[in-house]
């Protein structure tokens, strides 16, 4: 498995640009951004080929979502955001290359049902599955936990299942975030085990506090072996936030790639 740094999250001391340069140093494999958008393509995919540095995931825009809305992926009253979005992010795509393409579900809006939610976002997978699959691009959707983020109608493991069948689509996975599922006190082997197979990318940040590893009390050790059992051999995203300089918050980065060394010479 490779490890990647999220950009969005880790490195913030530094304007977003020069973040990839500084997880090469650190010594990640390649490194995801939520939302590159704000940088003209031409230029990531600059600094990303100076710096050697693949980019594994970016996110569909998102619409008001994390300022508190329902988003536009899983609202069929913004389906020409929605398709205005997936626009922007194959364009942008086409150029910067990620393997991943992530499309946050959103909220529920006022009088919105789960099964109305359900359905549209099922949609919107399918057809963004679709467009991507022409440029060998990745598609995922993730499970986001309820209490950092209310109204949030896909939580669990379970809905990731429903989703995942609804759509039934080779390239729609599933993202599995250790973290949001951790938050609701969920069990990560069980998670993995329910999914193996659909998973395209795993995330993670210590719980509680979304800290990096080792910050709280979330047991890695176990979930990254669920995973090895699983068979997946995929790339896992830092998404945590440092307590201290990102640099110093590090130490369990040489230790988990002694114990994913470990794991492929079984």
């Amino acid at each position: 498995m490779k490890i990647s740094a999220n950009l969005s999250l880790l490195f913030n001391e530094r304007p977003l640009i020069e973040r990839i340069v500084a997880a090469a140093a650190a010594g990640f494999d390649g490194v995801e951004i939520q939302f590159p958008y704000e940088i003209p393509a031409i230029r990531l995919k600059e600094a990303l080929q100076m710096a050697g540095m693949p980019l594994h995931l970016i996110n569909l825009p998102a619409g008001d979502m994390l300022s508190g809305g329902p988003g536009i992926s899983a609202w069929a009253r913004r389906q020409a955001e929605f398709d205005q979005a997936l626009q922007e992010a194959l364009t942008y795509a086409a150029m910067v290359r990620p393997a991943f393409v992530n499309v946050l579900p959103g909220r529920l809006a006022e009088g919105q049902s789960r099964d109305e939610a359900l359905a549209t976002l099922a949609n919107n997978l399918r057809k963004t599955a679709e467009a991507f699959q022409l440029l060998g691009i990745g598609v995922l959707c993730e499970a986001l936990n309820p209490l950092d983020m209310p109204g949030v109608w896909l939580c669990t493991p379970a809905d990731l299942d429903e989703l995942l069948r609804r759509v039934a689509h080779p390239n729609c996975l599933a993202q599995l975030d250790f973290y949001h599922m951790a938050r609701q006190g969920l069990d990560l082997a069980g998670a993995i085990q329910l999914l193996a197979g659909r998973i395209g990318h795993v995330q993670f940040a210590d719980c509680p506090g979304r800290g990096e590893p080792g910050s709280a009390l979330l047991d890695f050790a176990t979930a990254l072996a669920a995973l090895r059992d699983s068979g997946y051999g995929g790339w896992l995203g830092a998404e945590y936030r440092p307590t201290q300089k990102t640099e110093e918050t590090l130490g369990w980065l040489s230790q988990w790639r002694q114990g994913l060394l470990a794991f492929r010479s079984e």
